[in-house]
């Protein structure tokens, strides 16, 4: 078996938050709305425990590891 239709996805920047992501990939939609998508799209990084108060990620559950997908699950 083979996947033939992958969902939108990127790498994120090593600065970048869920604004900086919406700017760049989801310009098209209000900042609000997309920030909002994008969260619930990204369950796997938007429910991640908090980052320690002395960590330089603090207010930002975002890694550049992670996978961010750009669209909503493929039907």
């Amino acid at each position: 078996m083979s996947l033939s239709t992958q969902r939108k996805s990127i790498y994120p920047l090593a600065e970048d938050d869920w604004n900086s992501i919406v700017a760049r990939e989801l310009s098209n939609l209000a900042p609000e709305d997309a920030v909002g998508q994008l969260q619930s799209w990204n369950l796997h990084v938007f429910m991640r425990p908090a980052a320690p108060k002395d960590s330089p990620r603090v207010g930002n559950p975002i890694l550049p590891g992670d996978i961010i997908f750009l669209e909503a699950p493929l039907t």
